[in-house]
């Protein structure tokens, strides 16, 4: 059996998000699991949350990887949690673990989390006019290096599209 594709979705935490962004979260994991491939993402609240509620009502699997040492802090709509217990380090295990990562929204913390998967060449998208690091790097380089155009987008169903497409180039 070969290896299920495994997406990230970043963006903003519980207490920066708002329910438009959660919407856009609930149905891009939605499409996720509808195209079959594995849900990651950083396992807690807002976006994170959205997203692995949205995968999970559609019969999707979700992978949930936290900063504490307690699986407990993560989400009710995660399948599988690691408890990384590095705290804010674990954005280099969650940028890692996905083939491919789909930004919704965020701040300081997707934006790391985006340059990690960046200078490993991991495919980027970034929907569009959902603010913060999503909106500011659409369809931009993130340095002068050019590793990996991120590729804005307009919505949850173009957004698991194009990194599908990308991932498997």
């Amino acid at each position: 059996m070969p290896k299920r594709i495994q997406i990230l979705i970043i963006g903003n935490n519980e207490n920066s998000s708002n329910p438009e962004l959660e919407k856009i979260a609930y149905e891009t994991g939605s499409e996720v699991a509808k195209a079959g491939a594995i849900l990651v993402t950083g396992g807690l609240g807002g976006v994170m949350n959205a997203a692995c509620h949205g995968a999970k009502d559609a019969g999707g699997m979700t992978l949930g990887i936290i900063p504490q040492n307690d699986p407990s802090f993560a989400n009710e709509y995660c399948d599988i949690v690691i408890p990384s217990g590095i705290g804010l380090a674990r954005d280099f295990l969650t940028a890692l673990s996905g083939d491919g990562v789909i930004i919704i929204g965020g701040g300081s913390g997707t934006l790391s989390e985006a340059c990690f998967a960046y200078m490993h060449k991991r495919p980027i998208v970034a929907v569009k006019a959902t603010g913060g690091v999503a909106e500011k790097y659409a369809d931009q380089y993130l340095d002068h290096r050019q590793n990996m155009k991120i590729i804005g987008v307009t919505d949850p169903k173009e957004a698991v599209k194009t990194i599908m497409r990308e991932i498997k180039k």
